[in-house]
């Protein structure tokens, strides 16, 4: 983690009192933007925050479906004490698409343009080097950006736990963990290990932080 990194929890300072999007702003508790950290080779998206990070403010914390992304990167290191509401990081920041949590619908088309800003501000700040999108919606949203193909090429599915090459890194789709096989998990896992064999700063020359 950057020495000089003050605090892991919104780290850039993004607007915690967003009112881009009235209906959410009704059910959320708060904003929750990216938590981890800030020169970091691996990002993590999902697509919304869910009830946990709705209440700790921190991305997959708090409830069982959060906590199933943390011991995957808990598994490669990434991550200390998956369980926790606040969980010590290392090379890898977490984020999702939108930023407010919604009880009953997943987030329109609207509230996730209204939160493009925050979420290309996250990755042009960090430049990681791949990006995991967590289910089929991050990674449409991620290939519609930031690849030459069109969103409805990919398949989270079929991409499941293989690389994809995007504008200045690689994608790594994922599948929710509640849809995951145990072959396909351990088939993430050990892509993903494979990844991290690479000397990044090395063979890129990161910029210091």
């Amino acid at each position: 983690m950057d020495a000089n990194q003050e605090t892991v929890a919104n780290p850039f300072g993004m607007d915690a009192d967003c009112r881009q999007c009235p209906a959410l702003c009704e059910t959320r508790t708060q904003v929750v933007h990216g938590y981890g950290d800030v020169s970091a080779d691996f990002l993590v998206l999902g697509e919304a925050p869910g009830s946990g990070a709705d209440e700790t403010g921190i991305p997959f914390t708090g409830d069982e479906s959060g906590r199933a992304i943390l011991s995957i990167l808990s598994e490669l290191g990434f991550v200390d004490a998956p369980d926790s509401d606040e969980p010590t990081v290392e090379n890898v920041f977490l984020t999702t698409l939108t930023r407010c949590h919604h009880p009953e619908r997943p987030p329109s088309d609207d509230e996730v343009r209204n939160c493009e800003g925050f979420l290309t501000a996250e990755v042009r700040m960090i430049n990681p080097e791949v990006i995991l999108p967590v289910g089929q919606r991050p990674l449409e949203a991620l290939a519609l950006e930031y690849t030459t193909k069109r969103a409805d090429d990919f398949d989270v599915a079929a991409d499941h736990g293989t690389t994809i090459r995007g504008r200045g890194f690689e994608l790594v789709p994922m599948l929710p963990p509640a849809e995951q096989t145990d072959d396909q998990r351990t088939a993430l896992l050990e892509h993903l290990a494979s990844l991290l064999d690479r000397d990044y700063r090395q063979t890129k020359g990161r910029r210091s932080r």
